[in-house]
């Protein structure tokens, strides 16, 4: 009776061993297999692709036709001036109101019909374009009958990064009802050309705009 009980003891014992034994190899796999897993996910990419979006902007050709263009500012019909280039209708101003001065005598020009009337107070004017190089001349002229002299209306104007401070129309004119134009030559690189306006003494007015490509 003895002797059989120790035998099934020993039994029991040795079952056990092989037990442990299954287990520990069992847990080793697995440990392995989630470490295999681990090294995987964690691979370094080798290379990596950048995708630039690009904006397609559609333009209005009635409303912004590509340059050479010229805009009359304030009322006004289309027309053609004394050198047969076409004048358009006002248009890519932002803010200001419009003032008609009636046919009247201006000095230091071919074609008085461009400084007949105005849009003044204006924040900014901005107009598509390819991008390039343009000549942008800016036409002025002092009808304003509350302007006396110089010094009455200043401000600033910024043509595409190009600052003009402490602007005068009487003084670059000579005095009133006298055309002047202001000649700038800017390269636009962002699909517009924009030009700003800051009031310094009484509002901005400007008469007319042309945008003409350098040839």
């Amino acid at each position: 009776m003895k002797t059989t009980k120790n035998s099934l003891l020993c039994n029991i014992a040795h079952l056990a061993l092989l037990l442990g034994a299954f287990a520990l190899a069992g847990c080793t796999t697995t440990q392995q297999e989630r470490v295999g897993g681990g090294a995987d996910t964690a691979t370094t990419p080798t290379s990596t692709t950048i995708v630039q979006q690009t904006t397609t902007i559609t333009v209005d050709t009635n409303q912004f036709p590509p340059p050479p263009v010229r805009i009359k500012a304030g009322p006004s019909e289309p027309f053609v001036d004394a050198d047969g280039n076409p004048w358009l209708t006002e248009r890519g101003f932002v803010g200001g109101n419009w003032m008609d001065w009636g046919e009247r005598e201006i000095a230091n020009t071919k074609t008085p019909r461009i400084y007949w009337s105005e849009i003044y107070s204006m924040e900014s004017f901005s107009y598509p374009l390819p991008n390039g190089k343009y000549i942008v001349k800016l036409h002025f002229c002092e009808n304003y009958d509350g302007i006396m002299g110089p010094g009455d209306r200043v401000f600033s104007f910024n043509v595409e990064g190009r600052e003009f401070k402490d602007f005068d129309v009487w003084v670059k004119a000579g005095g009133p009802q006298k055309a002047y134009v202001e000649t700038v030559e800017v390269e636009v690189t962002d699909g517009k050309l924009d030009i700003t306006f800051t009031p310094q003494v009484e509002n901005p007015e400007i008469n007319g705009i042309e945008i003409l490509p350098v040839q």
